[in-house]
């Protein structure tokens, strides 16, 4: 990007409106904005409404009369207006604390929603019928490890293996349960009951 170098002839021709001008404008510090606003707004619908906000702010203050003393200082000008457009925009976007009859923050919500409890049942349902098509030392594996969470040594003891072996087991046997998964999506095969 190449920096331009402002005058009082550039900033009388903004006020005046000159087509021209304002669109050396608008490109020139539409670059600049993008440059700052991503690094700290995340969405490009918050970037671009700060960037018009600051655009319409500038404009307005200029065509007021409010004649910048240093024209070449239009650069920084600008550079300020968004800096409050942007702070406003925090302010406004931040939630507030909404407060009960006594003043004090409402609580979080802990645990989880209908919704939530629904998916989850669904996702239990959904991964027992997948193991039920696995071999059944891989389904039995499966099972211990991570639906019974049972601690590895009892695992390797059960399975008569060491833990480096168990690994290797563990390994292979969510490879089978990756390609069961992907084969039931993409064909939808019906599960079997459990």
């Amino acid at each position: 990007m190449q920096f331009h170098s402002f005058d009082a002839t550039y900033v009388e021709n903004l006020c005046a409106g000159d087509f021209a001008t304002e669109e050396h404008f608008v490109r020139y510090f539409t670059e600049l904005l993008h440059l700052k606003l991503r690094s700290r707004l995340q969405s490009s619908q918050a970037i671009e409404s700060v960037r018009q906000e600051t655009f319409a702010r500038v404009f307005e203050s200029l065509r007021k009369g409010e004649v910048l003393r240093q024209p070449e200082r239009l650069g920084a000008f600008v550079n300020s207006v968004c800096g409050n457009v942007l702070f406003e925009h925090y302010r406004s976007s931040s939630p507030v604390d909404s407060l009960d009859e006594e003043g004090q923050p409402e609580l979080p919500a802990i645990g989880i929603d209908a919704l939530g409890h629904v998916a989850r049942e669904q996702l239990k349902r959904k991964i027992r019928e997948i193991l039920v098509d696995l071999p059944q030392r891989d389904r039995s594996l499966l099972k211990a490890v991570f639906w019974e969470e049972r601690e590895r040594e009892e695992v390797c003891r059960e399975f008569g293996v060491d833990r480096e072996y168990l690994r290797v087991l563990l390994f292979r046997a969510n490879q089978e349960f990756k390609r069961a998964y992907l084969k039931r999506v993409r064909t939808g095969i019906p599960a079997k009951r459990v």
